[in-house]
């Protein structure tokens, strides 16, 4: 019981913070120069988790993995097509293939 009741409480903290963002919006407005530094908070997290598990799958640098040649083409294709689509799934359809050979 004492598990439930603490996972409740967690719930509702972590609930209320993030509500307190939005309810004190109205009341607070973000700096332009904070504004543009937000937006590279999206790519820079998204390389921080990609990168090592595309470069150091076992735990150390292996450029031999197949998940780097398949994250390499992924990166091809993401900067010619700008599209999210087709870079998913080319990359995991060459991932495939990668691992296949």
């Amino acid at each position: 019981m004492n598990l439930w009741l603490l996972i409740i409480v967690m719930g509702i903290l972590t609930y209320a913070i993030r509500l307190s963002f939005i309810i004190s919006a109205d009341y607070f407005t973000i700096p332009p120069i904070m504004r543009r530094a937000l937006r590279y908070v999206p790519p820079t997290v998204l390389t921080a988790i990609i990168i090592p598990e595309m470069m150091m799958p076992t735990g150390t640098l292996d450029l031999t993995h197949p998940r780097f040649f398949a994250g390499l083409i992924a990166m091809a294709v993401a900067y010619y097509s700008k599209s999210v689509m087709w870079t998913v799934g080319v990359g995991m359809v060459s991932l495939w293939l990668l691992q296949l050979l």
